[in-house]
């Protein structure tokens, strides 16, 4: 296993994440197939041995069961495990469960302390922007929590480009505790947060986490031409994928897993781990087999032409204003149309 520190911090975590979405038996778990408790215990164990020390999960997955599960399943070994967590959706249904307000961080902070059989949390991420509360609010309160020791750092989840920077933008000019990692969504079918997201991450020197990898399995190749609409996307098709271009890459990503001796998954994960920002990819897998073929691809070394090729053949159509228009020097306007055209 390799590891880097998580954005500008000290925090060391490894480039594989275990995402616990699927632990427990919660709404989601007739689509993502709900691990119980035994079987979490092995993913834990199995991340353990393999070198992961990250491990994601949120107030909201399995409605709290997911972090009863992992905190059972690290218990002694809680000191060499760096726990995210994440805050923002609740499971009740009263006015002020909703959200990012103080009142509600300061409750849900508690709960997942208590769900999770310990005395702080390494990583307190908010799970999505709170448009009805000041995002001052938000900030000091996450501010606070640092402060007492309850959480150790602080991240965000599914934010935009210019939200991280207001956030950014509050902590510095208030002296208050920064974000040091996004949580977003990015594959080789969705590399939209290319535009704005990413740089935005890059410019604050954060780091980034990625979820589904490979967009609901998508990209192993389980889920193209006739098998399509079979599985797990029959019945949950997110996130969106654009079938007739993503079966392209996948026959792309099989014939580069030819030549390495691997996966399609383990060569999408690959291409993850060296894009640049990119500090840990969280996997999640309803088998023990699935999870060690993913963490596998930390081992695996995409040549430059590989590389050129996926980024090619996945490349989106670039809006304006993202396409560069500006002359270089020396450079006519007809050069740089034609090149733009071309």
């Amino acid at each position: 296993m390799k590891y880097v520190p998580l954005g500008n911090s000290g925090l060391y975590v490894s480039r594989i994440c275990l995402g616990t979405m699927n632990f427990g038996n919660g709404p989601m778990s007739p689509v993502i197939g709900g691990l119980d408790e035994k079987e979490v215990q092995k993913f834990v164990d199995a991340a353990f041995d393999a070198g992961v020390n990250f491990f994601d999960t949120a107030n909201l997955y399995a409605n709290g069961e997911a972090e009863i599960f992992l905190g059972k399943a690290l218990s002694k070994r809680r000191e060499e495990a760096v726990i995210a967590t994440k805050l923002y959706n609740p499971f009740k249904s009263d006015m002020n469960s909703l959200g990012t307000s103080r009142k509600s961080i300061l409750r849900e902070v508690e709960g997942s302390l208590k769900r999770l059989g310990t005395d702080y949390i390494d990583l307190y991420q908010v799970h999505s922007w709170d448009p009805t509360t000041p995002l001052e609010e938000t900030l000091t309160a996450l501010d606070d929590l640092v402060r007492s020791g309850k959480v150790r750092y602080i991240g965000l989840s599914n934010f935009t480009g210019w939200q991280i920077a207001r956030a950014h933008g509050i902590s510095e000019a208030r002296g208050l505790h920064r974000f040091i990692s996004a949580q977003s969504y990015y594959s080789l079918v969705g590399r939209e947060l290319e535009f704005e997201i990413l740089p935005a991450i890059r410019e604050y020197q954060m780091g980034l986490m990625v979820w589904s990898p490979l967009a609901s399995g998508f990209l192993s190749g389980k889920y193209t031409g006739e098998n399509g609409d079979s599985g797990r996307r029959a019945v949950f098709s997110f996130p969106p994928v654009d079938t007739k271009r993503g079966d392209k890459i996948v026959e792309t990503l099989r014939e580069i897993a030819t030549e390495h001796r691997a996966t399609a998954a383990q060569i999408a994960l690959a291409w993850l781990l060296r894009q640049p920002g990119v500090s840990s990819v969280i996997v999640g897998a309803r088998r023990l087999e699935q999870f060690n073929d993913n963490v596998q691809s930390v081992d695996v070394q995409l040549t430059d032409d590989q590389l050129l090729k996926l980024n090619e053949v996945s490349q989106p159509a670039i809006p304006f204003p993202y396409v560069d228009f500006s002359l270089r020097r020396g450079e006519t306007l007809e050069s740089r149309m034609a090149q733009l055209k071309s």
